[in-house]
């Protein structure tokens, strides 16, 4: 029997903020069980850190450069399809492979108010994602909705809904895309904020900012305005936590929790007060590659499958997750390996392999990144500026741009050849971000004007 599959894909929620994540004054009871009983990811990043890009790269297995969106779109203004038609989606080859496929949040791919294809049940934004609480509108199953109350209420409802639907026998595939944790900081639970108010996430630090970005978009605020927004951050985490603990109970109630395999993980990461700075990739121009912002909650459970509370530090990222889930899905495709830069997971999540892996590549816009254990290399296209290089052994925090130090090092050499030969294996023509020919996607990507 085929496993069900649930995915949830939250957005801007930082890779440190759960109690199981090392942020012990969250209250994350849902997500602290889906890592006792599953394999937590630590080491997992996104292909690109802001929205859109990631996104995409989910639904590929590809990087911005083979799928063309390389920043955040706004889709009122630029309302066209982003995705390129030839690109399967995960939800197309799951729909086609025998899933009965549902969907219910944040696409954020372009079009996100018409009923993507692929999917049995659609529930998407209506051409915004706000407000977190207020009148909520969206399209739902190709029918204008209005919602009054809180945003993930109504998603969570709708998705257990889906679940729900026991009349048809194919495997269930369910994304859930939740947006509590992206800004505006508002409209959170009151009971919940009040909470944090009075017990704030003193574990999370205050940094000061070393970069020398030409505009700092994410810059720190006074310290009333970082307790206010932290207490609504907080607010927002235990939010998605209780919807997470809402489906996974609902699991539970339908007797299918022992079929169903999750996955917990997030878009990108987020900044609060970290290097100084807010929000993600986009905190400063030009774009960042802080580890705070390439980083991504990680957690899979597979009841039966393997052993619980395991920790796999092998480095991970959005394209594994689209070979993994078509992997657990038993769903096959041509796949072309000069193509398709993501691995199967399922080795190891079965514990099958003991292999490691320990280096991340990540592109934002005219921007690539690589990142080992020992050097991170960021590497800038059409602007002038000198390439980033840090020291992540004696400088973690990646205060101390050393270019100038290791511009001869064999370690500094090595690390931009196996970043070309990446970016010569896994790229479209006319798609890349270093043609200097990337469309417009909201009029202030963080390259433009530099």
């Amino acid at each position: 029997m085929r496993p069900n599959i649930v995915v949830f894909l939250t957005d801007d929620h930082g890779p440190w903020a759960a109690n199981c994540f090392g942020t012990p004054e969250l209250r994350t009871p849902a997500l602290d069980s889906l890592v006792a009983n599953g394999i937590y990811f630590p080491n997992a990043y996104t292909p690109s850190p802001v929205c859109s890009p990631a996104r995409a790269s989910f639904w590929t297995g590809m990087y911005p450069s083979q799928h063309g969106i390389h920043d955040w779109i706004d889709e009122k203004t630029y309302p066209m399809k982003w995705l390129p038609e030839r690109l399967p989606t995960l939800a197309s080859l799951l729909h086609d492979g025998g899933y009965r496929t549902g969907f219910v949040g944040k696409w954020h791919c372009g079009q996100s108010w018409v009923h993507q294809p692929g999917f049995d049940f659609y529930v998407g934004e209506n051409k915004d994602q706000y407000p977190h609480r207020g009148q909520c509108k969206f399209n739902d199953n190709g029918r204008d909705v209005t919602y009054v109350g809180q945003r993930s209420d109504f998603l969570t409802s709708r998705a257990i809904d889906f679940l729900s639907d026991t009349s048809d026998k194919r495997p269930v595939f369910l994304f859930v895309g939740l947006t509590d944790t992206h800004s505006p900081f508002t409209d959170h639970p009151q009971h919940l904020v009040d909470y944090y108010a009075a017990n704030p996430l003193k574990s999370v630090k205050v940094e000061k900012y070393t970069g020398n970005a030409t505009r700092v978009p994410g810059k720190m605020p006074l310290l009333p305005e970082h307790q206010r927004r932290m207490a609504q951050y907080a607010a927002s985490v235990e939010t998605i936590d209780q919807c997470v603990g809402r489906v996974l109970d609902h699991l539970t109630a339908l007797g299918t929790v022992n079929n169903t395999a999750v996955l917990y993980t997030g878009d990108h990461g987020h900044m609060n007060g970290h290097h100084g700075l807010y929000y993600k990739g986009n905190a400063t121009i030009p774009q960042n590659f802080y580890d705070e912002s390439i980083r991504v909650p990680c957690v899979w459970r597979m009841p039966g499958k393997s052993a619980a509370g395991q920790v796999n530090r092998s480095w991970v990222n959005h394209c594994d997750q689209f070979e993994t889930i078509l992997d657990l899905a038993s769903v096959s495709r041509k796949r072309d390996v000069e193509s398709n830069p993501g691995i199967s997971l399922l080795p190891w999540l079965m514990g099958k392999t003991n292999e490691t892996r320990d280096v991340a590549i990540c592109e934002y816009g005219n921007a690539r990144m690589i990142r080992t254990s020992k050097l991170k290399v960021i590497h800038r296209f059409g602007t002038g500026l000198l390439d980033e290089v840090y020291d992540l052994v004696n400088d973690p925090r990646e205060a101390t741009n050393v270019i100038e130090n290791v511009r001869s090092s064999s370690e500094y050499a090595g690390a931009m050849t196996a970043l070309t030969n990446h970016f010569s294996r896994f790229r479209f023509a006319g798609l890349e971000g270093f043609t200097g020919s990337i469309p417009k996607h909201n009029g202030g990507e963080p390259w433009s004007g530099i």
